[in-house]
């Protein structure tokens, strides 16, 4: 296809370009019908029955520690490693404040010999693990909007580690649930791939394309995890959730009208996991630490915390909402020192537990689902009218704002 701007002079061309742009980032001014207007109808949760605390990590921890300096003790005294050093209860709080976090697998995680999860592969003919809990989050959220899974169009997995590679754990989630018609996709944007997959499912009510769309978040971050690492072994936990979009016209009299959304991607190998189909192409580094997850906590912080308090005060004037009428912050559940920081910048005073509810302490960071679980939990006390924002941040960079108003 012929490019008619590039052949245009310069001046022409990028003055044209700025006009494209300028233009291509204006909300549409259409009439919009209760039949084009998203909402979340209900959300659901799931939460494995096992939860470690920090005291019953540290100790595990520290027999690791001990049993690897034990075993090494020559080549640390010979100055050709470095002696591991213990991890401690305060430590941990003091860097994240997380006090707990929820797993599938806990006695082995928390054996010093094996210190990951053992979840048994199994075989084609029945659910995957991962499928399994979010079919479990699904149906509660089903169940609270009053829905079949016949009533469904659509299920986007969307979760920062899938399974697998194919076929997608969204078309077996669609299975599962006994939807006999509809579409499901996969899609990972790491801890944002909950906001991004609300604002796709929302697009799609908003095309016309779909009118009910679950959005799920099965989330086993305890096996991208180094449990060996000092700096990292406290940050995950596992669990799952689902958002349930419609249609305004026919969403229950209560819900939370989407009241706008923005997405934000900017390149960054500050977080960072390689594991991938191509390790087995390169075995010298197939098992390298980098084949789980790794980050620049620091560089994360300093970083990641202007851009998204930027985010959403320009979301905020670009919708012509005032930050006066905030009422609640579901932020992501990653730090609550960030959480702190993000939430003092958009509202202009350091944020109340009421403002900005916690589920990090006993959740710890569960990543694309962090945020929904905040939603799921502390939601129900608000009234009709009032205005929240669900926000993400994490890996690639990406970030998303959902702001909603809540009905009936």
């Amino acid at each position: 296809m012929i490019n008619l701007l590039a052949s245009l002079a310069p001046d022409d061309y990028h003055r044209r370009k700025r006009h494209q742009k300028a233009h291509s980032q204006k909300e549409p001014h259409l009439p919009m019908t209760d039949s084009s207007i998203p909402v979340i109808s209900a959300t659901g949760l799931f939460t494995p029955d096992d939860s470690i605390s920090n005291e019953e990590l540290v100790a595990s921890f520290n027999a690791y520690v001990d049993l690897a300096n034990r075993e090494n003790a020559e080549a640390i005294a010979a100055g050709e490693m470095e002696e591991l050093q213990h991890s401690s209860v305060e430590f941990i709080e003091k860097a994240s404040g997380i006090k707990s976090r929820f797993v599938l697998s806990k006695a082995p995680i928390l054996d010093p010999e094996i210190m990951c999860p053992r979840l048994p592969e199994r075989p084609n003919e029945e659910i995957s693990v991962l499928a399994e809990i979010g079919v479990k989050a699904a149906e509660q959220a089903l169940e609270r909007a009053g829905r079949k899974p016949e009533d469904v169009d659509a299920v986007l997995c969307a979760c920062s580690n899938l399974q697998r590679a194919y076929p997608a754990i969204a078309v077996e989630i669609q299975d599962a649930l006994g939807m006999q018609d509809g579409f499901g996709f996969d899609m990972n944007v790491a801890c944002s791939s909950a906001t991004f997959g609300i604002q796709t499912a929302a697009d799609y009510i908003r095309s016309g394309s779909a009118r009910s769309v679950l959005v799920i978040n099965p989330e086993i971050c305890s096996g991208h995890l180094n449990w060996r690492d000092r700096d990292s072994h406290f940050i995950f936990g596992d669990v799952a959730t689902a958002i349930l979009i419609e249609a305004k016209d026919i969403a229950p009299a209560q819900h939370w009208e989407i009241v706008g959304t923005k997405l934000k991607t900017q390149f960054s190998n500050n977080i960072r996991n390689n594991f991938g189909f191509l390790n087995r192409a390169h075995p010298e580094s197939r098992d390298d630490r980098d084949k789980l997850f790794v980050q620049e906590g620091r560089k994360v912080f300093k970083e990641v915390v202007p851009m998204v308090a930027t985010m959403i005060n320009e979301q905020i004037e670009r919708l012509g909402l005032e930050t006066a009428e905030l009422r609640r912050l579901w932020l992501h559940q990653a730090n609550a020192g960030m959480n702190r920081l993000i939430a003092q910048r958009v509202l202009g005073h350091e944020a109340s537990d009421d403002e900005s509810p916690t589920v990090l302490d006993t959740y710890a960071n569960t990543s694309s689902a962090g945020s929904i679980i905040a939603f799921h939990k502390h939601s129900d006390d608000l009234a009709e009218g009032d205005l929240g924002l669900i926000c993400s941040f994490g890996a690639g960079y990406s970030a998303g704002t959902v702001f909603v108003r809540k009905h009936g």
